[in-house]
């Protein structure tokens, strides 16, 4: 008896043949990695301008008249500049009284100290022709620099509060206290150009003592020794080539205080003017030196090279 064979369909067909192919894995492509050439050839750098960033900022960007009111440090610093400047204005008014060669020697210790004492609050600056050069040189914000100057006339104010009341406890033995002459015919450039040239010499040596602000001491040696070289310019210019009283401050915080403002005139209109020529020998050019002498030294870094 004849045995049948299954009938197989087409579609089990398909899948036997397909059963017995063995699976092969799906190929991956891997794409080169490409590697940079190696050459030998150093970058080139760009050569820049040794004044590159001549202009630039020099303070803390964020600091600002809605930012610096809420730091304590900065009331520490007003503080610093305002004590600092209080006792300033008492050894100048010592100088003034005993001349500069009675105390010369001493007066120039004192200065030392003095920096020192304030240094850590806020840099002793202790000059509006300072701080003047500050802000045009962007060291510090105009907004800090205002209120230095206000810490600096208020501290000067009271060195002269304490000067005039042992002043006038002496009576009539007491000396007179300093005081500005009045400034005659032909002398206004005189008294402005020597002005000048003193703002230009401290903030030129303040600038300088910046690089060294590490040591406190040759901060404040430097700074000192600038105040005395300007003081002992101006007494020679003055005395020897003009043939006038040593009517110079350098400082216009201290200048203020010196009576530099007319009191009498035959009219409103010269009292005025008095006083704005007043102002600008002994508080415009001063502060016009202090923005030259910064310059001065931030032109000679730049082109050796300084950091």
């Amino acid at each position: 008896m004849a045995t049948k064979k299954p009938k197989t369909t087409a579609k089990a067909a398909s899948k036997a043949k397909s059963a017995a192919k063995p699976k092969t894995a799906a190929k991956t492509v891997e794409k080169p990695v490409s590697e940079a050439p190696k050459t030998n050839t150093v970058e080139k750098t760009e050569a820049k301008s040794c004044f590159a960033g001549f202009f630039a900022k020099k303070y803390e960007e964020k600091e600002s008249i809605l930012t610096v009111f809420k730091s304590h440090k900065f009331y520490g610093a007003l503080f610093g500049e305002f004590i600092g400047t209080t006792l300033l204005t008492i050894l100048l008014f010592a100088m003034s009284l005993m001349g500069i060669i009675g105390i010369g020697q001493y007066a120039g210790f004192a200065l030392v100290a003095i920096f020192i004492a304030v240094y850590a609050f806020s840099g002793a600056c202790l000059n509006p022709l300072v701080v003047a050069g500050l802000m045009a040189t962007r060291r510090i914000s105009v907004i800090r620099g205002i209120m230095y100057i206000v810490a600096e006339i208020v501290g000067a104010w009271l060195g002269w509060l304490i000067f005039n009341s042992f002043h006038l406890a002496g009576g009539e033995t007491a000396y007179a206290l300093p005081a500005m002459s009045e400034v005659g015919d032909g002398q206004f450039w005189i008294f402005a150009m020597i002005e000048l040239l003193g703002g230009i010499i401290i903030s030129f040596f303040v600038a300088r003592a910046l690089k060294y602000k590490k040591s406190a001491f040759t901060y404040g040696a430097i700074i000192a020794g600038g105040i005395t070289l300007a003081i002992i310019v101006g007494y020679v210019v003055s005395a020897a080539f003009f043939s006038v009283q040593s009517n110079f401050a350098f400082n216009p915080a201290v200048a203020l205080m010196l009576q530099i403002f007319p009191t009498a005139g035959e009219n409103f209109g010269e009292i005025i003017g008095g006083i704005g020529q007043a102002l600008a020998i002994y508080a415009l050019f001063p502060m016009i030196g202090g923005a030259i002498g910064m310059y001065i030294s931030d032109f000679a870094a730049k082109l050796s090279g300084e950091e």
